[in-house]
């Protein structure tokens, strides 16, 4: 069981149930059961507060925050909360919507906060067609074909964010620095910084720089749903 808090009410917390749906289960040759309980709030919640609804409602479980870049500027202090309470963070710049992109093709350029170019591409994308209409109609759930879009893609995806990692303008963010293990709870505590380099990019590079990025793929690992971390 591990708790993953969202910033949005709609597309993660239905991403996460597909996760469930589709992998909650394992695969009877190792890879373990799992339940994600998604946390969330109507009219979504700004990153720290994402950390601190995951801290509260895991508390000795294994938790999780995903939030995106937009325009908040709470983020570096969600990271230190993040740190001082172990959750670990799923960071998307600009916006989860990346992560969605990435099953279908790679990217990359920064955009500045901005999600308007990746959703374009994401409808326009080959494979993508359940998705010609995503974000509009304030339509950006992930359900019935758009799941089915994305079944089969996860190693793609994964692999697209790992090379946005190794393509960091900073130029020291190395893919296999990344960690998904469990965190044990009675460790001696991070920085922000060291917490923030769990997603493989390096401890001097400022998150909100990290742009394009996304560290979804580190939950798919920590699930066992992908294992090549090479």
């Amino acid at each position: 069981m591990l708790y993953v808090a969202c910033e949005g009410e709609s597309t993660e917390p239905d991403y996460l149930q597909y996760l469930n749906e589709q992998f909650g289960d394992g695969d009877g040759q190792g890879r373990q059961r799992f339940r994600i309980q998604p946390v969330y709030r109507r009219n979504g919640l700004m990153p720290s507060r994402v950390v601190e609804a995951a801290r509260t409602a895991a508390g000795e479980d294994e938790a999780w925050a995903l939030f995106d870049r937009d325009q908040w500027d709470d983020i570096p202090q969600a990271v230190k909360h993040a740190a001082e309470s172990r959750v670990e963070v799923a960071f998307s710049h600009p916006s989860f919507d990346l992560w969605l992109l990435l099953h279908f093709q790679a990217f990359g350029g920064e955009q500045g906060g901005g999600s308007k170019l990746v959703i374009e591409k994401l409808r326009q994308a080959k494979g993508a067609d359940a998705f010609k209409n995503y974000d509009k109609r304030n339509d950006k759930s992930i359900k019935g074909a758009r799941r089915d879009a994305l079944k089969g893609r996860e190693d793609k995806a994964v692999a697209h964010a790992r090379s946005l990692i190794a393509s960091c303008s900073h130029g020291r963010c190395k893919p296999a620095h990344a960690k998904a293990e469990q965190v044990d709870h009675h460790a001696k505590p991070q920085s922000p910084q060291q917490w923030a380099a769990r997603s493989g990019h390096a401890s001097e590079c400022p998150v909100l720089q990290r742009d394009p990025s996304t560290d979804v793929w580190r939950l798919l690992v920590a699930l066992g749903i992908h294992t090549d971390t090479e």
